[in-house]
């Protein structure tokens, strides 16, 4: 039986983060809170926030800011050893709707061993060059993947079979910041894992605050797509090696 939380990266949002929550509660899931290293009135807000909702919030604190990425894998590795079967991942900006919840949790209990991963419907808030970069990220996905099948690779709005997911995070490397939900994905498709797409509307962002790091997190993203490039040919290599034996 499906067992699912929410799980939200923390970073610095403090304006936001109560109302994203306020919009889930309605949902009746707990939800594991990852601080990632956050500045003092953000740590403040979530232990504020933990105290007064201990009946739905379980709040994890990193001691030092690692990145999205990160923030996310502490959060799953935290909704296992809590209990839960899967864990939707959620933005803390509120730019996810929370209209879309009801199908990610609906799809969970129908089909328990899928990653559920949304695709945006995107309204007129979204920045053109942030569009442009998913799109490059999308080819570059379709060539690391051989494969057409995953539609957006960078939508933070996901439910992860915990037991398959931390699996992969602890046995494979993954990016720890923006380069980890795009990489997750290729190597969830490597693995053979079952994978269901839906539509989200996706809004930018709430409280004005971004945390992508326009230099940095390009060259980590150019980094990861080397990488995974590099580990589809050694994978194909491996699939002709018995052919040209015989």
């Amino acid at each position: 039986m499906a067992n699912p939380c929410f799980v939200i990266p923390v970073y610095n949002h403090e304006r936001a983060i109560a109302g994203t929550l306020e919009s889930l509660r309605a949902f009746a899931l707990p939800c594991v809170l990852v601080d990632d290293g956050c500045n003092n009135s953000c740590s403040a807000e979530l232990q504020r926030l933990a105290r007064e909702q201990s009946d739905w919030l379980h709040l994890v604190v990193r001691e030092e800011n690692g990145g999205k990425g990160a923030a996310v894998k502490t959060g799953l590795r935290a909704a296992r050893k809590l209990g839960f079967s899967h864990g939707i991942q959620v933005d803390a900006d509120g730019q996810h709707n929370p209209a879309d919840i009801p199908q990610f949790i609906q799809h969970c209990k129908a089909r328990p061993d899928a990653l559920i991963c949304g695709y945006p419907v995107y309204d007129e808030s979204v920045p053109t060059a942030r569009l442009l970069g998913r799109y490059l990220t999308h080819l570059w996905v379709w060539i690391n993947t051989l494969s057409l099948e995953i539609k957006d690779s960078m939508c933070g709005l996901r439910c992860y079979p915990l037991a398959s997911a931390v699996a992969l995070i602890d046995e494979e490397y993954t990016g720890d910041r923006m380069d980890f939900d795009p990489e997750v994905l290729v190597r969830w498709h490597w693995r053979g894992e079952p994978l269901v797409q839906v539509p989200v509307k996706v809004r930018y962002p709430v409280d004005g605050v971004s945390h992508f790091r326009g230099l940095q997190d390009n060259m980590l993203i150019s980094a990861m797509h080397t990488r995974l490039f590099f580990g589809m040919l050694a994978r194909q290599l491996r699939r002709l090696k018995p052919e040209t034996a015989l």
